[in-house]
């Protein structure tokens, strides 16, 4: 069977994930690509309704009040319904899928929740089982992090929420909590090998254009490299390998 390539970009809250997802997707689609965007959570299908009351309090005001394996299940839940849905036949057709956030956002604000080491890696063993077996959703050819300096992000999120007048989350209102996240953005960047790019320096957000660039050249790699071959050894890699 044919197969696209899955490219997932990560970043915490107020990184511009959205804008240089857009930006990778309109340079594909001009080289002459078949490119599918897409985004989780997608708020406007039933398939996210738990996970709508969860980040809007109903379980609880703050994120560590649900465990990580309830609000992973919520997350799972809308992506394999998107992806059965919306974009499978895509990507079997061999197109390019662009994720704006998928499973491996639920690695970082889920197992953010658990302090020790060990049932920490017990989680995310049981998380890439529950979506990448269980489920059978498709494991990234690459995950690029926008590493975005927390001081940075939340600047960028108060703007935003005063600009669209709209109210945060229970991540978003949590600054320790995005701390901890991008702690871990940082870590399980290391742990699975995700292609990790500077966003800001010097206090302020690096150029959208700079930060394109570098986003683009991660991505070609991986679109310019034999799909049969790296499709098989990237399925290979699972609990210490690569996403």
């Amino acid at each position: 069977m044919k197969q696209g390539k899955l490219i997932t970009i990560e970043a915490g809250d107020g990184s511009g994930k959205a804008t240089q997802t857009k930006l990778l997707c309109d340079r594909l689609q001009a080289e002459g690509r078949r490119v599918r965007r897409i985004a989780f959570p997608v708020y406007e299908s039933d398939s996210s309704a738990l996970v709508r009351m969860y980040l809007a309090g109903d379980f609880g005001a703050h994120a560590d009040d649900v465990s990580a394996y309830a609000a992973s299940t919520f997350f799972a839940v809308d992506r394999y319904a998107s992806y059965r849905t919306a974009w499978k036949a895509d990507y079997e057709a061999g197109a390019v899928i662009l994720a704006d956030r998928y499973t491996t956002s639920n690695m970082v604000h889920q197992a953010v929740k658990i302090q020790d080491a060990k049932e920490r890696d017990s989680f995310l063993d049981w998380l890439w089982d529950f979506e990448f077996a269980k489920l059978g959703l498709p494991v990234p050819d690459r995950v690029i992090f926008l590493d975005m300096a927390p001081d940075v992000a939340d600047r960028l999120i108060e703007a935003r929420a005063k600009k669209e007048h709209m109210a945060k989350d229970i991540h978003e209102k949590d600054r320790d909590y995005l701390r901890r996240c991008h702690a871990a953005y940082c870590m399980l960047a290391g742990k699975y090998g995700w292609q990790r790019i500077a966003c800001s320096e010097g206090g302020a957000p690096r150029a959208r254009a700079a930060i394109h660039a570098d986003v683009y050249a991660a991505v070609q790699a991986v679109l310019d490299s034999h799909a049969a071959g790296g499709r098989v050894q990237q399925k290979k890699r699972t609990k210490e390998g690569t996403l």
